[in-house]
């Protein structure tokens, strides 16, 4: 028998000291099977709001992007129940195994994992080792990301087209893309070595680290050169001066191929060791023509199997080089895909290595190291379907003066397909005359030599555009003398008629001329027709002092012109020099040349049109000019068009010219019944 003393308070206390013990003795078991009841008791799932920046990037983020992998390979390895630690970055190949081996996840989330294990694995490898690596090492590497990625796009039960809009096959088509640029780049270094064999003119079987890859060149590299010098990444170069990038998204690897010395080397002598002008017992002449030396390329690989085992176990692959001016799609396993290219990256490795803004000046003043001659630069392989846009530059100046001109033609899809762009890069110290008489015979060997009988479409439809001192020259090209300047030469220089008869022949061309045949347009941009006042300043006088002519180049006009004349030695320097003019001379409105080529008829077979800068927007346009050009002197009766633009001399350079080149090049494909992009 219990007794319970304190009454009923007690008896209270008595209860809720054994429950306190039992609760006691509760927790202890609970603490003993760990904290899982507790959990239980807490919501399995929680959210947190995210940034949009944060949701891009864990959406699209990749070991190329962040150098951390994916979102959805980070999945893949979950879902597999891989170590994360043992696929963590680098992944070991152990986790590429296990995951190859995996069962029970689809091929496309296995195979795009895998290709980017593969390609962070290829990153990881030291810099050393990834671009010299005797064992191929790194090759293989770069090889199976590709391998892995190909396998994802080509070969899986969904098309390309089927997850068009989707962020995996973006991802995988970059690793693709990538990993062949990293593979491509290491076969050169190979080949260049003497790794490959070559079968024929444009294919080759390279042997390297244990593939055998058979190489098919669809692209004609300049100059028929077999292989180029070097093979650049065209996604590592950032350029300065170019105001925009031009690419087309796409299947490949977009690179770009440097077969030849830059443009320096080719039109100046040779210097020695010490940087010092060469000298030579006889002078070295450069080629009238050449390609731009760095064209784009897009490289595919083709992994050979008809089935994905097969694709998985094979070791041969197909490499073809695509030059992406001329393709715009691949068909791949029965799938249209379209081809990756870049369109800057070549004109813009080429300008930044060709040092013409030095030798530019050193021509002017006809310093060593200059040219004495026009020479003609394409900025493609000669294309007998497109037609051609000839590009003069001004006073002082080189084909850097047509940098953001032509590389938005590049740009803009529907002109590249109807135009290829040339480029004349000319002594600016000459005199107009024999400027236009050697660029006339340059153009025409340049046509005959690529279309000798004229009928292709480039050799007729062609468009001259010209800036400042290069526009006085494009408007001769589409004009014609008769007896005009004949009556020049005899009126302001009275020459010997004996010693003029002798020299007829060779004057003539200079003096008697027709419109360039098949050019259909012309573009006028700061031009001075009419020369300029600027021209005569004695500041202007004094640097025009210094203007020296090569004197191989006067052999043609200073027998005719000054007595003393003889030979072109240096003691007939003088006197031809007190006679000639030189291109400053020839701007000056008062020049009796500029004067008597003012009014020389343009064909009527040509559309011309006008492009004028003005440096302040108010005032009377016929009192405004360009700091150098008055408008008066560019304007021309007759344009089709004529834009104003508010801007200094290198107007050409704005973009409100360039949209109105742009603009007057649609209107000439509109013209001729093409389809057209607008500006």
């Amino acid at each position: 028998m219990n007794v319970y003393y304190g009454g009923k308070g007690g008896m209270i206390r008595e209860m809720n000291s054994s429950l306190a013990k039992w609760f006691a003795v509760g927790l202890a078991a609970i603490g003993l099977s760990g904290c899982g009841m507790l959990r239980d008791f807490q919501p399995s799932v929680t959210v947190n709001q995210v940034a949009p920046e944060e949701y891009i990037a864990r959406q699209r983020g990749d070991i190329l992007t962040t150098g951390e992998l994916s979102a959805q390979t980070m999945q893949t390895i979950r879902v597999t129940g891989l170590d994360m630690h043992v696929c963590a970055t680098p992944p070991t190949a152990a986790c590429i195994a296990a995951l190859s081996d995996s069962i029970g996840i689809s091929d496309e989330r296995k195979l795009s994992a895998l290709s980017e294990l593969w390609l962070a694995r290829a990153m990881s490898m030291p810099d050393s080792t990834r671009v010299r690596n005797s064992n191929g090492q790194s090759f293989t590497l770069w090889m199976e990301a590709a391998r892995h990625a190909y396998g994802y796009l080509f070969f899986t039960a969904r098309s390309p087209g089927d997850r068009a809009f989707e962020d995996r096959q973006t991802q995988v088509r970059d690793w693709y893309n990538y990993a062949v640029q990293q593979a491509i780049i290491l076969l050169f270094q190979a080949s260049s070595a003497g790794a490959g064999t070559q079968s024929s003119k444009n294919q080759y079987t390279v042997h390297f680290a244990d593939w055998v890859l058979h190489v098919d060149m669809k692209v004609r590299l300049p100059e028929h050169a077999v292989l180029p010098r070097e093979l650049l990444p065209a996604s590592s170069m950032i350029f300065k001066g170019l105001r925009s990038t031009y690419r087309r998204d796409g299947f490949g690897s977009e690179l770009v191929a440097v077969t030849a010395e830059p443009p320096l080397a080719i039109s100046a002598a040779p210097e020695d060791s010490a940087g010092m002008p060469a000298r030579r017992s006889r002078r070295w002449q450069p080629p009238a023509w050449s390609e731009m030396p760095s064209p784009n390329i897009t490289v595919v690989l083709r992994f050979r199997g008809e089935t994905l085992d097969d694709l998985l176990k094979t070791d041969e692959v197909y490499v073809s080089v695509h030059d992406p001016l001329v393709e715009n799609e691949l068909t791949i396993r029965g799938q249209h895909v379209p081809l990756s290219g870049n369109f800057t990256a070549g004109y813009g490795l080429w300008l930044a290595r060709a040092g013409f803004n030095r030798q530019s000046l050193r021509s002017l003043f006809g310093r060593e190291q200059g040219i004495d001659r026009p020479h003609l630069y394409m900025m493609q392989p000669f294309d007998p379907n497109r037609r051609i846009i000839l590009m003069l530059h001004g006073l002082a100046s080189s084909p850097e003066a047509w940098v953001n001109v032509a590389n938005e033609i590049l740009g803009d899809e529907a002109l590249r397909k109807e135009y290829q762009v040339w480029q004349v890069y000319y002594p600016t110290n000459m005199p107009v005359a024999i400027n236009h008489a050697t660029i006339r015979r340059l153009l025409r060997e340049t046509l005959r030599n690529f279309d000798p009988n004229g009928d292709t479409a480039a050799s007729a439809g062609l468009v001259i555009v010209g800036h400042s001192m290069g526009g006085v020259i494009a408007r001769l090209m589409v004009s014609s003398a008769d007896e005009q300047l004949w009556n020049w030469i005899i009126e302001a220089h009275k020459p010997d008629a004996e010693r003029l008869d002798k020299v007829h022949f060779r004057l003539d061309p200079m003096l008697r001329f027709e419109p360039f045949p098949g050019v259909e347009r012309a573009i006028f941009i700061a031009a001075p027709h009419r020369g300029t006042s600027v021209a005569g300043h004695r500041l202007v006088r004094w640097v025009a002092g210094f203007i020296r002519f090569p004197l191989s180049a006067l052999q043609n006009i200073d027998e005719a012109l000054t007595p003393r004349a003889h030979a072109a030695d240096a003691s007939s320097a003088p006197a031809a020099m007190t006679v000639i003019q030189n291109s400053i001379d020839n701007l000056d409105e008062r020049d009796s040349f500029i004067r008597a080529t003012a009014n020389l008829p343009i064909s009527d077979q040509v559309l011309y049109h006008s492009i004028i800068a003005r440096t302040e927007a108010e005032g009377p346009l016929e009192e405004t000019d360009d700091g150098l050009v008055p408008y008066r002197s560019s304007h021309l009766a007759g344009a089709v068009s004529e834009k104003v633009i508010v801007s200094g001399h290198s107007v050409q350079e704005t973009a409100a010219s360039i949209l109105e080149i742009r603009r007057i090049l649609h209107e000439d494909l509109a013209g001729r019944g093409k389809n057209t992009i607008g500006p």
